[in-house]
């Protein structure tokens, strides 16, 4: 009987390349378009995860913070960066945005994980922190980028009445309410998706990982839970106070509508 995890060397995953050719197979047949985009995708995702793998072999082997400190650091920035690659609009200072986003709800979550929950010891240890803030970070700018790309939309669907509203007197706060609902509401919805499937349509990665492992079923359940948790609230976090940045752009100090500030370029920082 197999126990523990099975080793995967490059045949394997050549073989299990075979449902990517199917995945090619099909956008073929439908005329979907997405051959080019396949191959490109899969070839960064082979590359990058590698690298990856290199890159964090000595981070666990040394006994040191630093590197394990700075690596994080460069996940909250590339999270940031990510988050808002995925906007339609964006506004100057939207990247620092999202970076302050992920590190406040990223950054804190993972460290009261860490020091709270798991109470590991060192709180640093690369085994634990690395993996944990990165299925966080992942989740987050999900939120993050729905909830701002909506608050940019609601402030400029709503101008008329919004520019009413300041008009008579109402205040960006009265005026920006309802878009922060709004905006921040969409950007939970995948979470709370998730939570609402786990166990019963679908085995999470962290699950899967961990049986894959060796580890009892219980016991792999009770960090899968333990993940979706310390996500679910970073997830409201993060998304939450980008959000609110978002909207203190689009409706200044001097209480006026600034949609020109939003342009198409996502790519600005």
């Amino acid at each position: 009987m197999t126990e523990g995890p099975v080793e995967l060397g490059y045949v394997d995953l050549l073989l299990a390349s075979a449902m990517l050719v199917v995945f090619g197979a099909v956008s073929v047949l439908a005329r979907l378009g997405l051959e080019r985009k396949l191959a490109v995708a899969s070839v960064r995702a082979f590359v990058q995860l590698t690298v990856l793998g290199m890159v964090l072999l000595p981070i666990f082997a040394w006994q040191s913070p630093w590197p394990v400190l700075l690596w994080c650091v460069a996940m909250g920035l590339l999270a940031g960066r990510e988050a808002t690659a995925r906007t339609q609009r964006s506004y100057r200072g939207m990247g620092w945005n999202s970076v302050l986003a992920m590190a406040v709800a990223g950054g804190g979550t993972a460290v009261f994980a860490q020091l709270v929950v798991l109470r590991v010891d060192p709180w640093w240890t690369p085994r634990y922190l690395i993996p944990l803030l990165g299925m966080i970070l992942g989740n987050a700018l999900s939120g993050v980028s729905l909830g701002m790309d909506r608050a940019m939309s609601l402030l400029l669907e709503r101008r008329r009445e919004i520019e009413a509203q300041l008009a008579v007197g109402a205040t960006r706060q009265e005026v920006g309410r309802d878009v922060v609902r709004e905006a921040t509401r969409t950007g939970l919805v995948p979470i709370l998706n998730t939570m609402s499937a786990v166990g019963l349509v679908s085995i999470p990665g962290m699950m899967t990982g961990q049986l894959l492992g060796g580890t009892a079923p219980v016991q792999a359940a009770r960090y899968q839970f333990l993940i979706l948790a310390l996500i679910a609230g970073a997830v409201a976090v993060g998304t939450l106070l980008a959000v609110v940045l978002t909207v203190r752009v689009g409706l200044d100090a001097e209480h006026r509508l600034r949609v020109e500030r939003f342009g198409d370029d996502a790519t600005a920082g």
